[in-house]
C-alpha cells in the first residue's frame, strides 16, 4: 500500500486516464476524492467499486473554470479526509480543432481557461492544506511537438503547465514534490473524438511499442509520481508515448 493514510484528489476522474488514476490511487490505499464534469455513471461506479473494496472515495461534479466549483471540492476532501496530500491535475481537453487564424477570443480564452487557469486554481486552492505530499499535472506530447492540425491553442496550454510544474517544483520543495506526464497517443474518447481512426493506425505502425498506450499504463506512471518511490524526483516532464518523441 504505497499511499496507505494519504488522500488524493484527481480531477477530469469521471473516465478515461482520470478514472484509471482514481482506481489505481485507492488500490495503493489512497482516499479518492473525484471531480467529473459530465462524466457522472462513470465516477459514480468508480466510487462503487472502491468503496465495494472497502476504501474512501467520493465522486462530486464540478467545473474547474469556477473558482466556487474549485473551492467545493477542495473543502468536501479537507471534510472527509481531512487533508489533502496527492493532487492529480488531470482536467482538460482540446475542446475544438481551429487554426489560429480562424480562432475566436472566446475559444481562446475557453481552451486556456480549461487546461491551465483551471490547474493553477485546484492548485492554489490544495494547496492551502498541503504540508506535504505531491503534485503530479498532466500535460501532453503536443507540448513538446506543438500538436497536430488545429491544436495550436491546445499545445500552447500544455506547454504551460510543463513550464508550471517545473516552477512549482522550486516553489514548494521540499515538502511537496510537482511533476507532470506528456501523454502521447494513449486509447481514450480523446483520441476517439480529435484522430482520425487511420492516424491511430499510422501511429500504431510507426511506434517502436507497436500500440497505443492504455490509461494503466499513464495512471501506473502517475502512482510512481504520487508515491515515495520517485521521492527524488520533481520538476520533471515525463513523455509516455511509446517511443514516437524522445525530449
Amino acid at each position: 500500500m504505497k499511499l496507505a493514510g494519504q488522500s488524493a484528489i484527481i480531477t477530469g476522474g469521471g473516465r478515461d486516464i482520470g478514472l484509471a488514476v482514481a482506481l489505481k490511487l485507492a488500490e495503493e490505499g489512497a482516499s479518492v476524492a473525484i471531480n467529473y464534469f459530465s462524466s457522472s455513471a462513470g465516477a459514480d461506479e468508480a466510487v462503487a467499486k472502491i468503496t465495494g473494496n472497502g476504501g474512501k472515495a467520493f465522486a462530486l461534479q464540478g467545473d474547474l473554470t469556477k473558482q466556487a466549483d474549485v473551492d467545493a471540492l477542495v473543502d468536501k476532501t479537507v471534510a472527509e479526509f481531512g487533508g489533502v496530500n496527492v493532487l492529480v491535475n488531470n482536467a482538460g481537453g482540446l475542446i475544438e480543432r481551429k487554426k489560429i487564424a480562424e480562432m475566436s477570443d472566446d475559444l481562446w480564452d475557453t481552451i486556456m481557461d480549461v487546461n491551465l487557469t483551471s490547474t493553477f486554481r485546484v492548485t492554489r486552492a490544495a494547496l492551502a492544506h498541503m504540508k506535504t505530499g505531491a503534485i503530479v499535472n498532466l500535460a501532453s506530447q503536443a507540448a513538446r511537438d506543438g500538436g497536430g492540425p488545429g491544436a495550436v491553442a491546445y499545445a500552447t496550454s500544455k506547454g504551460a503547465v510543463m513550464t508550471m510544474t517545473r516552477g512549482l517544483a522550486k516553489e514548494l520543495g521540499p515538502d511537496i514534490r510537482v511533476n507532470a506526464l506528456c501523454p502521447g497517443m494513449i486509447d481514450t474518447d480523446f483520441h476517439n473524438v480529435h484522430t482520425p481512426e487511420a492516424g491511430r493506425r499510422g501511429f500504431e505502425a510507426a511506434a517502436p511499442m507497436k500500440r497505443q498506450g492504455n490509461t494503466d499504463d499513464t495512471a501506473n506512471l502517475v502512482l510512481f509520481l504520487a508515491c515515495d518511490d520517485s521521492a527524488f524526483i520533481t520538476g520533471t516532464n515525463i513523455d509516455i508515448n511509446g517511443g514516437m518523441l524522445f525530449s
